[in-house]
């Protein structure tokens, strides 16, 4: 068991190289469309948007890349993404995922109203989505499935995927790489006003993450607590 536990560990020398090939595509893509975009938009009337359902897919691009990354370095310097991260999942991963997004679920309304409460005009990014989707089309549906089973992937690829292997490389405690990948994952979302309730989330997703050794369990408790998010994207 201690042999093949060190086999596993040492095919994640590449985990660096696949953690931060999708976090540049992520920030590569962020830019390009920025860019791209930007005089577009200098003139629009922000009391009255125009409808932009179509680009809701763009706007996913950059987040498409952050799974992508770590997934093409393992096909090519590992043994795939679901023998390096264990992505489908096991009844186990299933019933650790949703008792750990049932937390990470709590965790967000019990902090995330605390901090509207200290900050009351600030708002979710989903709600500027929906505003660009202008109603219930075809766009915002995809952009709620995207929110409830894409994002989970590509960011439990990137952190509790890619990161966690690299850390656990070089033997670094289970519980600090519980509480590293928790903080990135807080930033990455990069709303500063919800740092701590993101915090919090992550360190429940991770533990399920820690509990079963796959990424395929944190993808359920990611999942799970994207549920109402994705919910309240369509219907609110």
């Amino acid at each position: 068991m201690a042999e093949q536990q060190d086999r596993d560990t040492g095919r994640a020398h590449w985990g660096f190289l696949a953690f931060f090939a999708g976090l540049g595509g992520y920030h590569l893509a962020v830019l390009v469309f920025t860019a791209a975009t930007a005089d577009r938009f200098a003139e629009v009337d922000v009391t009255d948007p125009p409808v932009l359902g179509p680009l809701l897919l763009l706007v996913f691009l950059p987040n498409v890349l952050l799974g992508l990354g770590p997934v093409v370095v393992s096909w090519r310097r590992g043994d795939g993404p679901d023998k390096d991260f264990g992505l489908v999942p096991t009844a186990r991963d299933v019933k650790v995922g949703l008792a750990a997004g049932g937390a990470a679920l709590l965790a967000a309304w019990l902090l995330g109203a605390l901090l509207l409460r200290i900050n009351p005009d600030r708002t979710s990014s989903l709600n500027r989505i929906g505003e660009l989707a202008g109603g219930r089309t075809v766009w915002l549906a995809a952009a709620a499935l995207f929110v409830f089973l894409g994002a989970p992937l590509t960011e439990e690829l990137l952190t509790r995927g890619a990161l966690w292997q690299a850390l656990a490389h070089y033997r670094v405690p289970k519980v600090a790489i519980l509480a590293l990948t928790a903080v990135v994952f807080a930033f990455l979302h990069e709303e500063s006003w919800r740092v701590l309730s993101l915090f919090a989330q992550g360190l429940a997703i991770g533990a399920a993450r820690m509990t079963t050794g796959r990424v395929a369990a944190s993808v359920v408790a990611h999942a799970t607590n994207n549920l109402l998010p994705a919910v309240y994207l369509y219907t609110g």
